[in-house]
C-alpha cells in the first residue's frame, strides 16, 4: 500500500488534543494518530451500517462456578457460521480467559457476544470489532 502525504490545518486546541492523544496512546507521531482515528471511525461506520466486520469476544470466568463452559460451547455451536476459532487460557487454578474470533454481519456478532457475556458466571466480557477487509 502506498502512502499519500497531505497537509492539515487545525485549530490550536485540536492540535493540542491530537498531541495529547499521541502521548496517551504511545504513538510515534501525529500521522499514526490520525490514521488510528480515521480507522476507528471507519470501523464504527461499518458497525452502524450492519456490514461485515471481524473481531473477538473476550470472556473471563471462574470455571468452577456453574456450567459456563457448557453453555458457552452450546452458544458457539449454534453460531458456527460466524465463529472462526476460539482459544482457551488458564489464568490460574480458578480463572479462565477465552478469546473467540468472529467474522460476520455486525448485528449478528453483537447478538452473539451479548448471549456469551450474559451467561451466568461470566466475570467480564467484551466484544472488540475491526474491519473485515
Amino acid at each position: 500500500m502506498s502512502l499519500a502525504r497531505f497537509g492539515v490545518s487545525l485549530d490550536e486546541d485540536i492540535l493540542k488534543a491530537l498531541d495529547e492523544f499521541v502521548i496517551e496512546n504511545k504513538l510515534p507521531n501525529r500521522s499514526q494518530a490520525i490514521r488510528h482515528l480515521v480507522e476507528r471511525n471507519l470501523v464504527e461506520k461499518k458497525w452502524q451500517c450492519n456490514q461485515v466486520v471481524a473481531g473477538a469476544v473476550v470472556l473471563l470466568y471462574d470455571h468452577h462456578k456453574g456450567d459456563v463452559t457448557i453453555k458457552s460451547n452450546d452458544i458457539q455451536h449454534e453460531n458456527f457460521d460466524v465463529i472462526l476459532s476460539s482459544q482457551h487460557f488458564h489464568l490460574s487454578h480458578d480463572y479462565c480467559l477465552e478469546i473467540i474470533a468472529v467474522k460476520g454481519i455486525a448485528n449478528k456478532l453483537t447478538q452473539l457476544s451479548d448471549k456469551l457475556i450474559g451467561i451466568k458466571g461470566i466475570i467480564h466480557g467484551k466484544l472488540v470489532m475491526s474491519r473485515a477487509e
